[in-house]
């Protein structure tokens, strides 16, 4: 079950569209106004891991599911050597003027590929390995949402309350490549668990 976390947090706290949002809303003085953004994204996370959460169990039959795992694992490497490399290019960031909102945040997660490869892996494989079913599903969909409504949230806190380490290249360098780390961890575990 560790595993899960690990995975959803390296997935969702890793800077992406709804991230870098958040991240811009915070440097530009939304500040706290922009945190019904961080809802939307969490509730576009809570539909999308119900529906596909009992969905899944019953669209994968149980022998294609050591198949996924090697795939998904090897996807997830794959991801984690993405962020790896781009924590080495030095790229300067700059603040974005967008207003977000509760709407913005919903259809931009629903809409998001990274929203599945951060669920399809959970619900599909882990889920099942850690035989989490019927209600449990509901449980687990409803706290994996609140991670991801609080994956926007630090980065809109750290926009608003750190504007200058948040918009240092070398230290989301680092963010980047501890995450990156945990992707290996997860992938290394989805093959060979």
């Amino acid at each position: 079950m560790l595993e899960i976390l690990i995975y959803a947090f390296g997935v969702m706290y890793s800077p992406g569209p709804a991230n870098m949002l958040a991240l811009f809303a915070g440097i530009n003085g939304q500040g706290w106004r922009a945190f019904l953004y961080c809802v939307g994204v969490g509730l576009a996370m809570l539909i999308l891991f119900l529906l596909i959460g009992y969905l899944g169990g019953d669209v994968i039959p149980v022998e294609y599911q050591s198949l996924i795992a090697l795939l998904g694992g090897l996807y997830i490497a794959y991801l984690g050597v993405k962020i790896l490399r781009a924590s080495f290019q030095q790229n300067e960031l700059k603040a974005k003027a967008t207003l977000v909102n509760f709407k913005t945040g919903l259809i931009l997660q629903l809409c998001n590929p990274k929203a599945l490869v951060a669920i399809v892996p959970i619900v599909t494989i882990q889920f099942p390995r850690a035989q989490i079913e019927d209600g449990q599903i509901a449980l687990w969909s409803l706290g994996l949402a609140a991670m991801a409504c609080g994956a926007p949230s630090t980065y809109l806190l750290a926009g608003s309350r750190l504007k200058k380490a948040a918009m240092n290249p070398k230290i989301m360098a680092w963010v980047n490549r501890i995450m990156a780390l945990l992707l290996f961890y997860v992938a290394y575990r989805f093959i060979f668990a």
